[in-house]
């Protein structure tokens, strides 16, 4: 029961700090910022957002440091809209799931071209020896 109003509130908190991000803040240093996910812990004071930022790292760091920075105004955002007892605390983590994500593709790609050389070098491949050396010639017995 709990583990479903945590997910529930993650995704209001979500809901609510993207509308919020999209109106816009008014620092400069924040980039195109998504927000990925967002765990809350089981007592629902504190909540883990995780973002990711399009562009460089220099962009990277200008929005952690603008989102750190606009942290208890987002905070008092998020608390204005749920109806909870006590507004959890926000932390921001940058989401590694794109630089992993692109890893992965890398070695995935790695993968498709060794098994197409495997595939080209055995369809050009002869069995040494005879073709199939465990079949023996039938013999009819005519007795």
């Amino acid at each position: 029961m709990a583990g479903e109003r945590q997910a529930r509130l993650g995704d209001r908190i979500r809901v609510i700090l993207a509308e919020r991000l999209e109106k816009g803040l008014r620092d400069p240093r924040l980039g195109f910022v998504t927000i990925t996910d967002v765990r809350v812990t089981g007592d629902l004071q504190h909540a883990s957002v995780f973002y990711t930022v399009l562009g460089s790292e220099e962009d990277r760091e200008g929005s952690a440091a603008a989102l750190k920075a606009a942290t208890g105004m987002l905070r008092s955002e998020v608390g204005k809209h749920l109806n909870t007892r006590l507004t959890p605390s926000l932390e921001f983590i940058l989401d590694g799931i794109p630089e992993n994500a692109g890893h992965i593709e890398d070695l995935l790609r790695a993968a498709r071209e060794r098994d197409q050389a495997v595939a080209g070098l055995a369809a050009s491949a002869t069995p040494a020896g005879e073709a199939d050396p465990y079949i023996k010639p039938r013999v009819d017995d005519e007795d």
